[in-house]
């Protein structure tokens, strides 16, 4: 009798225990599906913020994905640079609607467009460490590039960024120059073999996501460069999957699903972190062994130290620990931040120069007087006006990365508005970037020269690599790369752009050209 009463009681317990978990659960999830999104939406509509109505659960990405469709649904009918229509169509009808500062839902997730220059600068510079990254956009990126520096936040945003920026500043930044130079060689003297045997039309964009792949893997990985270079075909592939990532995570726990999708993105994120861990214990058994007295000096290697010389000094800063987790995430995070970005900054660029010929020729004429024929010292580089106006205008017409965004994690007054803890930011960069007000009536044309005339100030309505404390950390080693790149390419070969070429610009996290740009290549004679 005794023995039934004790399990009575251990079932009743159990029963508690179980129905509590599931009030708690469904506590949480109405209040982060339901009250704190209508929360924040009454709050800003008192201060006059108001935007499209939103469907249950799905929000406004329905309406977007429309929008967005139709307006891609066909190539643009000529080469020009009024893409905010077709990209950010969305955006148009409901600042038009709304006003330069509109709340959309992309799910439940309530977001508020900003194109205010001065709140963005505030709000960038002010409160880097109480605003980041949402818990949507972690869950869409957490298999491509995991919790690296692109998606942490707070504290561990903080000391992740102070362990990743010695890697590109000073000497540590010019010692990559060599990496640079001797692939960009690599690539020019596949140009001209592929030249010799009769093609002069040129997919440019793929050749240079080779080069920068190629740059990348040689910085993170050194040594272990082929086995980088599988690493980063396999990242390609979860980017692709994981832009389809926002309708996926519309519906609670749907990222639990035992989906193809959600099957695919798994199974390609445990191959690259099985590859990366082969590299890693390579390194580590040769510092075992005495082989090497360090892991090396390479991006990987840095890391490698930093997290053994604090477990050796038992540091934890702020329960933040450098892990073999973060370690790999970092190394992915460079891999899309350093390689994806800049391809497309070469490419776009490379477009750009070959539908303008005045402006490639005075670019090379300057490469020619500075450099003689030789590729570009580090110390060359800032002398390269021409070119440097001409990079500055390729990402303001065609920034990589469209839309900027960040979360409120605490209550912030920004300017006029109260912004309440858990409301998202979006910058659309894109727009500001083509803004007619911000930048004149020639906004959408190619004309470097702007950047000669008037004042852009970083952070302000120019924010191709975002501004403030959390700006991308890797822009000098771009602006680097780019550069000596396009100086090498641009003394070595003249270039137009093919009738073949058709004009689509898309987004697939980041703005690429849809079917490529196909250049045709003719190779200059030396001196």
């Amino acid at each position: 009798m005794e023995m039934e009463l004790i399990w009575l009681w251990i079932g009743m317990v159990i029963l508690l225990l179980v129905l509590y978990l599931m009030c708690r659960v469904g506590y949480e999830s109405i209040s982060c599906y339901w009250v704190t999104p209508r929360r924040i939406k009454k709050i800003m509509e008192k201060q006059g913020v108001r935007g499209p109505k939103p469907r249950f659960l799905l929000g406004n990405i329905f309406e977007m994905a429309s929008l967005v469709s139709k307006s891609t649904a066909q190539d643009m009918d000529s080469i020009h640079h009024d893409v905010v229509s077709r990209l950010l169509p969305h955006f148009l009808v409901w600042s038009k609607a709304y006003g330069k500062r509109f709340i959309y839902w992309n799910g439940v997730e309530p977001r508020m467009c900003l194109t205010e220059t001065e709140l963005i600068k505030e709000l960038l510079s002010k409160y880097s460490t109480i605003s980041g990254k949402s818990w949507l956009q972690q869950q869409g990126s957490k298999h491509f590039i995991g919790r690296g520096l692109l998606m942490a936040n707070g504290h561990d945003w903080y000391h992740q960024r102070h362990i990743v920026a010695p890697a590109f500043m000073g000497d540590k930044l010019k010692s990559y120059a060599g990496y640079m130079v001797d692939c960009t060689k690599e690539m020019l003297k596949s140009l001209e073999i592929s030249r010799q045997k009769g093609q002069t039309e040129f997919e440019i964009g793929e050749y240079m996501t080779r080069l920068t792949a190629d740059i990348i893997s040689r910085t993170e990985f050194d040594t272990n460069y082929e086995k980088g270079k599988q690493i980063f075909h396999l990242l390609t592939l979860l980017q692709n999957l994981c832009a389809k990532a926002t309708r996926h995570l519309w519906f609670p726990g749907s990222r639990f699903f035992p989906s193809k999708y959600n099957r695919e993105i798994k199974s390609l994120k445990s191959e690259v972190e099985r590859l990366l861990m082969e590299i890693i214990q390579s390194r580590k058994d040769c510092v075992e062994i005495g082989r090497s007295s360090s892991y090396g000096n390479d991006l990987l290697g840095m890391l490698l130290n930093e997290m053994q010389k604090k477990k050796s000094l038992s540091l934890s800063e702020n329960g933040f620990s450098l892990n073999l987790q973060v370690i790999m995430d970092e190394c992915k995070t460079f891999f899309f931040a350093g390689h994806d970005t800049t391809a497309l900054l070469l490419t776009w660029t490379v477009m750009l120069l070959a539908t303008n010929p005045l402006w490639q020729d005075r670019v090379r004429a300057e490469v020619k007087q500075l450099c003689n024929s030789h590729p570009p010292s580090v110390e060359q580089l800032s002398k390269l006006t021409s070119l440097n106006l001409v990079i500055n205008e390729s990402l303001r017409l065609y920034p990589p990365a469209s839309l900027l965004p960040r979360m409120a994690f605490e209550d912030i007054k920004l300017g006029d508005l109260l912004i309440p803890k858990g409301l998202s930011i979006w910058i659309p960069v894109l727009a500001i970037h083509h803004s007619e007000e911000l930048w004149g009536k020639d906004v959408n044309e190619f004309n470097p020269e702007r950047f000669t005339t008037k004042s852009f100030a970083s952070g302000r309505h120019f924010i191709p690599f975002a501004a403030g404390p959390r700006n991308c950390v890797g822009q000098g080693f771009a602006l680097m790369e780019a550069k000596i790149i396009l100086a090498m390419l641009i003394s070595k070969f003249s270039f137009t752009i093919s009738e073949n070429y058709r004009h689509a610009p898309v987004v697939v996290l980041t703005m690429k050209p849809k079917y490529g740009v196909q250049i045709r290549l003719e190779p200059l004679n030396d001196p």
